[in-house]
C-alpha cells in the first residue's frame, strides 16, 4: 500500500487556484446578471450605452452567481484545510478530481440554466421547461452528483486519519 500523507503544496494551490478562477467567473455572471437586468450595458460615467438582449430570470442569474461563490470557496478551503487530511496519493488524486468535477459541474450548468431558460433538474424538463437544453444540463448533473459524494467522503476519512494520528503523537 502507498505511504498515507498530507496533501501536496501543488495539489492544494490547484485547488485554491481553481476557487479563486470560480470566484471571477461569480464576478462575471454578476456582471451579466447586471446588464440583463438592465437590458444594456451602461457603466456611466464612461459612455458605454449599448443595448442587450440578456435573459432575465432573477433566480436563474442568482443560482449562477451563487453557485460560483459557494464552490469556489470550497475549493479554497479544500486547498487550505488539505494539509489536516491523511490519504494516500492515489485517494488524494480521486479527491482532488472529485472536487474539481463537482465544483465546475455544479457551478457551469447553471450559467447554461440561465441562458436557456432551463432547470436542468429533471430529464424531459419534470414540471420546468422540456428540451434539449434541459436534457442535456441534466446529463452534466450527474458526474458532480457522484464527485461529490466521493470528495466529502474521502475528506472526512483524511481528516478522521489526521485527528486519530495527531491524538495518538499527543
Amino acid at each position: 500500500m502507498t505511504e498515507a500523507g498530507a496533501m501536496n503544496e501543488r495539489m492544494r494551490a490547484l485547488l485554491f487556484f481553481n476557487g479563486v478562477a470560480l470566484i471571477a467567473l461569480a464576478v462575471l455572471i454578476g456582471w451579466t446578471w447586471f446588464f440583463a437586468l438592465l437590458g444594456r450595458i451602461v457603466l456611466w460615467p464612461l459612455p458605454i450605452d449599448i443595448a442587450v438582449t440578456i435573459p432575465d430570470d432573477g433566480r436563474a442569474w442568482r443560482m449562477a452567481h451563487m453557485e460560483g461563490i459557494t464552490q469556489g470557496l470550497m475549493l479554497m478551503a479544500l486547498g487550505l484545510g488539505g494539509r489536516f487530511m491523511v490519504l494516500t496519493a492515489r485517494q488524494f488524486a480521486w479527491f482532488f478530481w472529485s472536487a474539481l468535477v463537482t465544483a465546475w459541474l455544479f457551478t457551469v450548468p447553471t450559467i447554461f440554466n440561465a441562458l436557456f431558460g432551463t432547470r436542468g433538474l429533471a430529464f424531459g424538463g419534470g414540471p420546468f421547461k422540456p428540451g434539449t437544453a434541459n436534457d442535456v444540463i441534466y446529463l452534466f448533473g450527474w458526474p458532480p452528483v457522484v464527485a461529490v459524494h466521493i470528495m466529502l467522503g474521502l475528506a472526512l476519512y483524511g481528516l478522521w486519519r489526521h485527528m486519530k494520528i495527531s491524538r495518538q503523537a499527543r
